[in-house]
């Protein structure tokens, strides 16, 4: 008789319970795991630890007062309110709430006894709250500072304090804060009395549940031992990352290129209409020393505006063409990829041609039987040098044996897209896959800290010297109830046979309203330039919506001189150059950032004339510019160098600015500040290697704390 067969046991089912808003909330925050709760550290604190006399309160103080609620009324002048009149039995005080509900009415009603917290104002009607927070009086008062906690919508500060803290017990039970820095290599800053180190686990308890005795000065500038130590935990971990991601690189395999005596780079070095600077020639010899190895290339290489890395990228690229493989070079913008494609036409196809190759153009808006003939021509390898937008890392697109990916602008693409054209794998005479060299040009130049941190798994080569004919261009702020006198400044340009840019702002909220500021600024210069009797002026407008070809076509009568002002959006901040342009007005300047206003202003002086760039800005209704765009043009006006804007830029906006999407999916530095800690930057930079090398195991384990699972970005 047969077995009878195991009765099989219930699946069992999937936890399905929905989210509610404060989970989703959390989710949102990157706050998955304890680790991630109990490194969500406060923004400020609130002093709850004890009560204060009414009137021993001063104008702007934060206090907590118990007092008694002896009036309570619902006013309509000027607007509906509730005003309740407390008393402490030291002075009285008003509290104005002008959203309430009637539960809240009913807790404030005359005769409770209540424990409230809010800012202390003076006026002619005596001491007064807005809207403090306020419960009961009665209980023990806390023995620790209250954190305030960064939040979004649907996650009161309650619930998150109770999250956080049950991440901070859960994470100590499960050893998530074991030391992972040698006690001999803790930093200077992190030595609290007694020349002893703040501990992982004592900084994060202390910062989350200060002692009411802390010097609050300490808390908010995070310049206290245990703020340091976690400075010092997140940039050790920054820099391991990216020195993992390098160490991984160099394992990897590329093709090596070599220099060949009278080949191409030779060759174009002899066609060239201009000698190279210094500058050019350092870098064009680093790059061609990192092409030699068998190691892909991974260099960033950032310049000024004007100082010219599209013939250094054109040198790296005969190169590798030079040994029978392609070279592509992706640009944001079809207006800019146009404009290096035409560079590169010029310089290289006369040189390809004899060797029966050529140089190829593929972006998203070509017709379908020149975009079949490009990626025919790209597949056989035909097509030496492709140049394109991000049509060139599209599936379809298959290379026969790509060797040097060249990406301008390399800030506005995203780790995803970087990551898709190192993947165009090669397979070249039977050998294995290999990676191609990888070259990042940026014209935003990025501050020494900021390379020390976010871009420390590259190699940074800099064009720090201009070519020489390069006019200087002499920069104004003008307020824009001055428009008339700037457009008659305009008309004398033109009479003088130059050209003008009008550049209208971005608002990034609505397309829509760019096009109409747009549309309507082109309306107004057209009428304003063209009055009756006068040599007519074409007034041009461009902007981000047009078709290709339309944006082409205004670019073309631009350039050859037949529009005399082009009125745009900000395509044409890179990329553009028209030598007889010699003044662009900037409306709205102190909308734009900093880095952005100085890559718009390197569109003129680019010929002999006298340059100018005028910054026009609005006061607005208070009639006055915010202190951050004050500060902005202030320095567009005082320097003219990149590299001293870029520094500026840094410290006004935050790293954000530099980095555009390479950061995708991974939060920049919360708690470290690389404009204030240079020096603990510099100790993590030193420390970083000789983890790696002699505390692997613990090094694995800091990387993980930090960032988890979000270090992917590192490898683009």
């Amino acid at each position: 008789m047969p077995a009878p067969k195991p009765s099989a046991k219930p699946i069992a089912k999937p936890d399905t319970k929905p989210l509610s808003a404060p989970q989703k909330a959390l989710r949102k925050l990157g706050l998955d795991r304890d680790i991630d709760l109990a490194l969500h550290l406060p923004l400020r604190y609130e002093d709850e630890t004890r009560i204060v006399r009414l009137a021993d309160t001063r104008e702007g103080d934060m206090a907590q007062i118990e007092a008694t609620v002896v009036s309570c009324e619902i006013a309509y002048k000027p607007r509906r309110q509730l005003l309740v009149v407390v008393d402490d039995g030291s002075d009285t005080c008003t509290l104005r709430f002008f959203s309430f509900y009637p539960s809240q009415q009913k807790a404030l009603a005359v005769g409770n006894r209540l424990r409230l917290r809010g800012e202390v104002k003076g006026g002619f009607m005596g001491r007064t709250m807005m809207h403090p927070s306020f419960h009961m009086a009665g209980g023990e008062l806390p023995n620790a500072l209250t954190p305030v906690y960064p939040t979004s919508a649907g996650l009161p500060q309650v619930y998150l304090r109770k999250a956080v803290h049950s991440g901070l017990v859960h994470a100590a039970r499960q050893g998530a804060f074991v030391e992972t820095i040698p006690p001999e290599h803790m930093p200077r800053s992190a030595m609290g009395a007694g020349a002893k180190a703040w501990g992982l686990a004592q900084s994060l308890h202390f910062l989350h549940h200060p002692t009411p005795d802390v010097s609050l000065a300490q808390l908010e500038d995070r310049t206290h031992p245990a703020w340091q130590r976690l400075k010092a935990e997140e940039l050790l971990a920054q820099q391991l990352s990216q020195l993992q991601s390098k160490r991984a690189r160099e394992e990897l395999r590329a093709p090596a290129l070599v220099l060949k005596k009278g080949g191409l780079h030779e060759q174009l070095l002899g066609v060239l209409p201009f000698g190279l600077t210094g500058a050019q020639r350092r870098v064009g010899e680093e790059i061609a020393l990192d092409l030699m190895r068998q190691v892909p290339m991974h260099r960033l290489l950032q310049g000024d505006v004007g100082s010219g890395k599209t013939v250094v990228a054109a040198l790296a690229a005969a190169v590798a063409m030079d040994g029978g493989w392609q070279c592509a070079l992706m640009a944001p913008t079809e207006i800019l990829a146009e404009q290096h494609f035409r560079k590169l036409i010029g310089w290289l196809e006369p040189l390809l041609t004899p060797l029966g190759k050529r140089v190829a153009w593929l972006t998203g808006s070509q017709k379908k039987k020149e975009r079949t003939e490009m990626l025919g021509l790209i597949a056989s390898g035909e097509a030496a040098l492709v140049v394109g937008t991000h049509a060139v890392i599209q599936e379809q697109v298959q290379f026969k044996n790509l060797a040097l990916a060249i990406i301008d602008e390399q800030h506005r693409f995203g780790v995803a897209q970087r990551l898709a054209l190192r993947e165009k794998m090669l397979t070249h005479d039977g050998s294995p896959e290999q990676e191609p060299h990888m070259l990042m040009m940026s014209a935003t130049p990025i501050p020494r800290t900021l390379a020390m941190s976010y871009y420390a798994d590259l190699d940074v080569s800099t064009l720090d010297e201009l070519p020489p004919g390069r006019t200087p261009v002499v920069t104004k702020l003008v307020s824009e109830s001055r428009r008339d006198e700037l457009i008659e400044r305009i008309r004398h340009q033109l009479d003088e046979g130059r050209q003008v840019y009008w550049v209208c702002p971005l608002i990034e909220e609505s397309e829509a309203l760019d096009l109409t500021n747009a549309t309507e600024t082109h309306a107004l210069l057209t009428e304003a330039l063209n009055p009756p009797g006068v040599k007519p002026v074409l007034v041009g407008l461009l902007h981000s919506r047009m078709p290709p070809a339309d944006k082409k076509a205004v670019m073309a009568q631009f350039e050859s001189g037949a529009m005399g002002v082009l009125v745009s959006t900000t395509v044409i901040e890179v990329g553009v150059d028209v030598p007889n342009a010699s003044l662009m007005v900037i409306e709205h300047a102190e909308r734009f950032g900093l880095s952005q206003l100085h890559q718009l202003r390197g569109r003129v002086g680019r010929g002999a004339a006298a340059s100018a760039c005028v910054l026009m800005y609005a006061t607005g209704e208070s009639g006055r510019v915010s202190e951050t765009a004050r500060e902005r043009l202030r320095a567009m006006v005082e320097t003219s160098d990149g590299f001293e804007i870029a520094r500026r830029d840094l410290e006004i906006r935050g790293p954000g600015e530099f980095l555009g999407a390479r950061q995708s999916g991974a939060a920049l530095l919360r708690f470290a500040d690389l404009a204030e800690d240079g020096e603990l930057l510099q100790w993590a930079r030193e420390l970083a290697p000789l983890m790696l090398d002699k505390y692997p195991e613990l090094a694995e384990r800091h990387v993980s704390r930090w960032l988890g699972g979000k270090s992917d970005f590192l490898k683009a």
